[in-house]
Order: C-alpha cells, then structure tokens, then sequence
C-alpha cells in the first residue's frame, strides 16, 4: 500500500550562477522529501558576503566553484510536507529558520558539540565539496527536520533569516565568554560586525564601541542603539611592515581616546574582528596592549610601564585577508587571547529564544534589513544592490532579503 506521505517530485525554480555575474532562472526537479526531512517552500532569504564573493568571481577565496551552484543560504519558509519518519515536532504551515550546514554527526567535533568545524561539513550554497550543497534561492528544498528551527508567531520571516548571521555573532560571544560588565571593541559595521555589537549590548556590556571606515555605517550603529559611541576609521593606505603596524597603533590609540559617558573608553576587554582587513586585526592587538606609564607601589622603583588590564581576547570573526602579519610579540607579553570563530554550533534555539525575548538592552534587529526585493526574477537587482554601499537616494545598505513567498 502506498504510503499516505508519498507525494510525487515537482519541479522548482531556481536561481543558479554559471559564471561571474551569471545568474539564471532554472527548473530542476525535487523529489518528496526523504524519510527524517521536511519540505520547505523558501520566503526569506538574506544575502551576505560569500553570496556576493561567489556571484562576483565565481569563487570565494581559493574556493573556485566547479558546477553551476544555487546561492543562498540564510534562510526562512514554511514547512509544506513531512518525510514519513519525522515523529512529532513539524507539521506543514510550521515556519522555520533554516540552520544549512549539515555536518556528519558522528565525527569527534560532532561528538564534542563543535560541529561547524566538522570535516565532512556540507553547507549549503558553499563550493567546498563537489557535488557542491546547493543554496536555497529555489522556491522549495528538502532539509533535515533535524536542522530546521520553528518559529514562535511573534517572530517575522525576516528575522527567521537574521538568525544566521545573528548565530555568526552569538557563537563569537560564546567563545569570547566575557564577563558581565566587560567592554567591547567592533572592528566593521556591516551585518555581522552590527550583530557582534547587538548581543554584547543583550549581554549587559558596560560598553560598546563600534569601528568601520564608512561614516554613515558608525551613525547607524550608534543612533539604532547598537553601539554606546562610533569610531570613524580614519583612510590611509601605509605599504611597509612598518608603516602598517605605525597606523594601526595609531588607531588603536585614537580608539581609547574615545569617550563614553564623558570619560575615555581606554583598554577594553575584547575585540570582535569582522573585517579581515590586516590593519584593523593588528590595531584590534594593540588596543588590547598599550603599557601606559604607572609608577610600581613599591619605594626605589623606577617609573615604567605597567598594565592596566591584562589579557583580554581578539576574536576573528573576518575572513579577508588570508595571510596577515601580526604584532605577536605585543599580544604575547599581555596574554591576550587571539580566538577564531567559524560559524557557528548550537546557537539557533538561543538566538530564536533571544530575539522572541528580546532585551531592552538589545536594539531591533529588523532595522538591519534595509533593502527587499520581492520574486526571483529580481534576484539579480538583489545582488547589484547588495553590492553597494549606498542606493540610487542615498540610503546605506546593510541587509538585503530576497522574499519569495508564494502566492497564496
């Protein structure tokens, strides 16, 4: 007898990138969804930094895509049909966020719980492994029920989609595990660099400042309440060692100059690195390291340098530039902790329960969310707006969303 699950494939749109900037609509056919998946037809869908990489150059990094390959991958939809197999928990017209990476689940990063660092990671819209895992700009995928994050009513498709790049940000705080009260740096006022500054401000920060070379991003950070002050990055372009490192002790010294609450925000506790740009990682060093002149207690000693706040943490979050010199002499003689942070582990239930709770601390994240275009014909207006600091009435970009919903 067939089973009442059985549901014949269909075909779906998809958005699929055959070159440099050479996107196009195409059908492919989906089967039913297997045994432990879900069915979900794709509403909202953010595109970030590696989307753009990949529609640009056709890679990302030394990841050069081999076979045509579908973008996207943060996402959001409703559940339209259930594998057989799925018991309890989902049920078509349920709305989920979408967690795409799909590790091995048997591995000894998985077994530790650190399964975004799992060597067989399959992650949707990424070119890594071939077959490549295909994005979820199509109208419908098939995911692991496992994998799929219902959301409360309260909470938008938009900020379903958010939660992925909100996850980058909470797994970053996860690992920095700062104590209350600590004070933050943010190098890079983009999407992540602005969620960085969002959770540390939910975590009760004493203080956050937040530092991007784009003026208009800093006021958006300060004035949307995601940051307590704003550094503006001053543009240079030093060429040597040297002068590299003699800018970046620059800023960073220009950095502790800046006051919060009338009074210098001095050495902070940690650093959010979300440019990759070597400089700011060598200056995200050296606000953690300046040995300013204090006299030792004791009588006899002579003046000289002493810290104020040792150690303290940099974490690099930033995937630009591959190879970076550092002051590491710097960082060792303070104890300051340079941390990576990839992706993200169990970090979709906090954050769905962090925005559905949301503190009065914390800012709205659906203010990131500055541009939407609405079918998948437009997809490629989304990605030249994406692009873009600015639009055609001079309105920064931030987050840009592809909304597919489907008609009812």
């Amino acid at each position: 007898m067939p089973s009442p699950f059985a549901m014949p494939s269909q075909r779906v749109t998809a958005s699929v990138l055959h070159g440099a900037r050479d996107l196009r609509l195409q059908e492919r056919s989906l089967p039913p969804p297997a045994s432990d998946e879900v069915q979900v037809a794709v509403q909202s869908t953010g595109l970030c930094g590696s989307d753009l990489h990949y529609f640009n150059h056709f890679r990302n990094g030394d990841i050069i895509v081999r076979e045509p390959l579908t973008l996207g991958h943060e996402s959001s939809g409703t559940v339209v049909a259930v594998g057989a197999g799925v018991a309890g928990g989902l049920a078509p017209g349920d709305r989920v966020a979408l967690e795409v990476g799909l590790p091995c689940e048997t591995c000894e990063f998985c077994d530790q719980g650190r399964y975004n660092i799992c060597r067989a990671m399959r992650f949707r819209s990424s070119a890594k492994a071939l077959p490549h895992a295909q994005g979820t700009l199509q109208e419908r995928v098939n995911h692991p029920a496992r994998w799929c994050h219902k959301l409360p009513n309260e909470l938008s498709l938009d900020l379903g989609a958010v939660i992925e790049p909100l996850s980058v940000a909470m797994h970053a705080r996860d690992r920095a595990n700062l104590p209350v009260g600590s004070t933050v740096l943010v190098f890079g006022a983009g999407a992540v660099g602005l969620l960085a500054a969002a959770v540390s401000k939910a975590a009760n920060a004493e203080a956050v400042i937040i530092a991007d070379i784009q003026k208009d991003r800093v006021d958006f950070a300060v004035a949307n309440g995601y940051a307590d002050a704003g550094f503006v990055v001053p543009m240079a372009r030093p060429q040597t060692i040297e002068e590299k490192l003699a800018y970046a002790q620059e800023v960073a010294d220009k950095i502790k100059a800046t006051e919060v609450g009338d009074k210098p925000i001095g050495e902070v506790s940690a650093v959010y690195e979300c440019t990759g740009v070597e400089t700011c990682v060598q200056s995200s060093i050296y606000v953690r390291t300046q040995l300013p002149l204090r006299p030792y207690s004791h009588p006899g000693f002579l003046t000289r340098p002493q810290a104020t706040k040792p150690g303290g943490k940099v974490m690099i979050i930033g995937m630009g530039t591959p190879i970076l010199t550092l002051p590491m002499s710097a960082a060792a003689l303070r104890e300051v902790d340079l941390i990576g942070v990839f992706r993200y582990a169990n970090t979709y239930k906090a954050a769905i329960k962090l925005l559905s709770n949301r503190p009065a601390s914390m800012p709205d994240l659906s203010t990131l969310v500055t541009h939407r275009f609405k079918g998948m014909d437009r997809i490629n207006d989304a990605f030249s707006m994406a692009g873009r600091a600015t639009d055609d009435e001079g309105q920064l970009v931030l987050k840009v969303v592809v909304d597919m919903k489907e008609a009812a």
